[in-house]
């Protein structure tokens, strides 16, 4: 049994224990406190439970998000002026399609243009009310926010959006992404929890209107005009937690609300008295299943967290440690990578093999030391003339495997040029000693028909017809 499989049995015995334990002593006491129990512990944790949901729930279009405050294309995009609006439309539209959004968007803070699959809608304005998000997203800390807002292609219809901010490569703000969530999405959710947990589920505001339940009706009414709810609509609203009960159609009803800072909103869970009666009989079973259903989270985001972790290792045993560049054992995933973002993208892939000349000799010469010095300073020369998204690959000994994205082979061969002329008019000094060093180079450039296999094939037939050449030269194939 390896550490994270021990580590997980033991979380879930403790989960599972401790939940049993504590369905068990609820279900005792359950019969001697009915109402304390239902007031004080069974509507709040339902509340807590359904508040998790909703986060949970929301998880998915922050995720979304993130992926698109990420994306290398919106950033270089933005960063290169904004050049052909279309083709953000398009890339938004995509991405509202692929992931069944009620929309997507971005706001470029240099231009203040607002982004939509639509097209450009507008710029937005500090003067305008409805701009207002921006701004304040702009100047609060966190990474991102959820805003429930009319949305701006249509005025009719209100959203819940995930509002990220987009960083250049630098660090520096430069504009706001995200998706938006049709409300009617969220009242499909209250259906479920309310059959979930057999109780009234809906939202308030502020001043006590009913914003959000499960019905379609279009008229709001207010908490205060609620026959007997209105005695108690100024503590649930002043509090950001309450629990108490009130008296409606001779029931008591229990009570439970909660703010919801996300959406500037209470969350209210009511129970009838009589629901509390035959509930009774099934609260060892339902905090069984409830016990079960937060377990299965939990231990699924910790397994999450675990496998991070894990994956994070696997990152370091695939770097190689002395040049720091990526390993061979790697090699695979990352062409086979590489090749479908080019492919979806429609973008030029090439390819760089080199092999250091007469290495063998410097190591002869000055030592393995002096030689493993050399492999350093190469491929630190090397990454001084390619981009952050090329992937350098130490392939062997003295070979090193260069992939290079959006990169046709006219471009790679000057890529190439620049690092052997770097190379050769250069020594490279180690312990007061100069160490005279140049390459061979094979250069090629992404097939319609390639795979990894042919890919590399090609580039190293190339760097072979350079060393027939005579070396410190340079062969591109096609």
């Amino acid at each position: 049994m390896n550490q994270k499989t021990k580590i997980f049995s033991i979380l879930v015995i403790l989960l599972i224990g401790g939940f049993s334990t504590t369905s068990l002593i609820s279900y005792y006491a359950a019969h001697k406190t009915l109402k304390v129990q239902t007031e004080e512990t069974t509507l709040p944790l339902t509340s807590d439970n359904i508040y998790s949901e909703i986060q949970r729930d929301l998880l998915n279009p922050i995720f979304i998000s993130s992926l698109m405050a990420q994306d290398t294309f919106m950033r270089d995009w933005t960063i290169n002026g904004e050049i052909e609006s279309l083709s953000i439309v398009k890339y938004l539209s995509e991405i509202q399609k692929e992931y069944n959004a009620v929309t997507s968007f971005f706001v470029s803070d240099k231009t203040k243009n607002y982004y939509h699959p639509k097209g450009i809608l507008k710029k937005i304005s500090k003067d305008d009310p409805q701009d207002r998000w921006y701004f304040n997203i702009k100047e609060m800390k966190d990474e991102y926010e959820i805003n429930v807002d009319t949305d701006t292609a249509n005025r009719d219809s209100i959203n819940i959006f995930i509002n990220y901010k987009v960083y250049d490569y630098s660090g520096n703000f430069i504009g706001v992404t995200g998706v938006g969530l049709a409300v009617h999405s969220v009242k499909e959710m209250i259906k479920t929890y309310q059959a979930r947990y057999g109780r009234r589920v809906y939202f308030i505001n502020r001043q006590g209107f009913i914003n959000l339940d499960s019905s379609d009706r279009t008229v709001s009414t207010n908490i205060r005009q609620e026959p007997g709810m209105g005695n108690i609509a100024t503590n649930i609203l002043t509090s950001p937690g309450y629990k108490g009960t009130y008296e409606k159609s001779g029931q008591t009803i229990y009570l439970n609300s909660r703010y919801v800072p996300e959406f500037d909103w209470y969350l209210i869970v009511e129970q009838t008295e009589n629901q509390v009666e035959k509930s009774i009989q099934k609260t060892l079973f339902f905090n069984i299943i409830l016990s079960l259903l937060i377990s299965v989270i939990i231990l699924f985001l910790a397994y999450l967290t675990i496998g991070g972790y894990q994956k994070k290792l696997e990152q370091m045993a695939s770097t190689d440690e002395l040049t720091g560049a990526a390993s061979r054992q790697v090699f695979d995933m990352i062409c086979e990578q590489s090749f479908k973002v080019s492919k979806r993208r429609k973008e030029s892939l090439s390819a760089i093999l080199f092999d250091l000349d007469k290495f063998k000799k410097i190591n002869d010469d000055y030592g393995h030391q002096a030689g493993d010095y050399v492999l350093k300073i190469f491929a630190d020369k090397v990454r001084e003339e390619i981009r952050e998204s090329d992937v350098l690959c130490r392939w062997g000994g003295d070979e090193f495997f260069l992939i290079l994205s959006d990169c046709d082979i006219v471009q790679a061969e000057l890529i190439a040029e620049k690092i052997r002329e770097k190379l050769e008019k250069n020594f490279i000094s180690y312990k007061g000693q100069k160490i005279k060093l140049t390459t061979s180079i094979g250069v090629t450039e992404m097939g319609v028909r390639d795979d990894c296999e042919s890919f590399f094939k090609r580039v190293d037939e190339a760097l072979y017809e350079a060393k027939e050449k005579g070396r410190n030269k340079i062969a591109a194939k096609i």
